[in-house]
């Protein structure tokens, strides 16, 4: 892909890296940008060289999370759907509007990336916040840097969480509603604590760590590989990963619906600048 195009790919060996392209947003993700990734991970599961696939944002932050305010936002734009059979959100109003874009955006095509038959290992540096935590916990592994951080704040807009709800399967029930009550930064090293992250290192040495642990990785049967990721993501599965996700999306977008009858905007009001004077 072009070296200005949202997203960047390229193989080395049996190792394929995708990076978010969007730097001077903190890779913000606009929808072209997601579209843009559901392609890499597609080209990455056609292609019989690759056993394993890296996750990876350029410049000082992994991602901010949606793009909820810069120059290229495109959230009322229509694009080629395959993650689901929704219809058309463009030309659509209201709550419609919004569960049908993010029923194909948000959960849909996290939903879908999660079951890639080949190991994803997220390169986590700076922020993850939000939408960019749903890109972390679709991938099997994460390995973080040191100053890296998760935080999830929508909270503060009125709203449960993320659309991929999976923290309480990503970290111990109390601790997510910690992070989720307070909408504070999560450290790597707290988050290896709990468990949500398996490798934290300098930030100098991440992504010679990610490829190492790639690698390492891709010595494995690709077969054995993808049984044993269907076999773990089947047991999440069954300690209700699935219908969670289903029902948490429906209260996500109740929170929408209010917040768009009884305040500015399906956001409660809060842009950019606002979640940021909220931070603490």
């Amino acid at each position: 892909m072009a070296p200005d195009a949202t997203v960047l790919y390229e193989r080395r060996a049996p190792v394929a890296r995708i990076t978010m392209n969007r730097p001077e947003y903190r890779n913000a993700q606009n929808s072209a940008m997601t579209y843009a990734l559901d392609r890499a991970f597609y080209r990455a599961a056609d292609d019989d060289e690759v056993k394993v696939v890296v996750l990876a944002g350029a410049g000082e932050h992994f991602s901010a999370g949606h793009d909820i305010g810069t120059p290229h936002r495109d959230a009322h734009l229509p694009f080629e759907r395959r993650a689901g059979l929704w219809w058309d959100h463009s030309d659509k109003a209201g709550a419609e509007q919004r569960y049908a874009r993010e029923s194909e955006v948000y959960l849909g095509m996290c939903r879908r990336w999660r079951e890639l038959p080949k190991p994803v290992v997220a390169s986590v540096q700076g922020a993850c916040v939000a939408g960019g935590l749903m890109l972390a916990w679709v991938c099997d592994l994460i390995v973080a840097s040191e100053d890296a951080f998760f935080a999830d704040p929508v909270v503060r807009m009125g709203i449960p969480g993320v659309e991929y709800f999976a923290h309480p399967w990503v970290m111990p029930p109390r601790v997510a509603k910690e992070f989720l009550y307070t909408g504070d930064r999560m450290t790597a090293r707290r988050a290896y604590e709990v468990g949500m992250v398996n490798r934290v290192v300098p930030r100098t040495e991440l992504a010679v760590a990610t490829a190492a642990l790639a690698e390492r990785v891709a010595r494995m049967p690709r077969m054995g590989l993808a049984l044993a990721k269907r076999a773990v993501n089947q047991a999440e599965d069954l300690q209700g990963l699935h219908a969670g996700l289903d029902s948490v999306f429906g209260l996500h977008h109740l929170a929408h619906a209010h917040n768009a009858e009884t305040s500015a905007d399906p956001l409660g009001g809060m842009d950019v600048r606002a979640m940021k004077d909220a931070a603490p």
